[in-house]
């Protein structure tokens, strides 16, 4: 199997915002949380929890995002 690009999910104390998802969206995120929860032992529970480690995670691959982000920073 494939390693997947989020490990566990940390218990932090969340600050809570309201999104909506397209339904396709929300259906990928309740199998990704299945195959992750597989994967790791451990069940996601609400599958809403990965969506912050989702964001994290591409910001901190997002290059360009980096170089913007060196570049404002004094």
């Amino acid at each position: 199997m494939a390693k997947l690009k989020l490990g566990a999910i940390a218990d932090d104390k969340p600050v809570k915002i309201s999104i909506e998802l397209p339904a396709a969206l929300h259906r990928d995120l309740i199998a990704y949380a299945e195959v992750l929860g597989r994967e790791t032992g451990q069940p996601v529970g609400e599958p809403a929890r990965l969506i912050a480690p989702m964001i994290e995670r591409f910001m901190a691959t997002d290059r360009a995002f980096a170089k913007a982000r060196r570049i404002r920073l004094p």
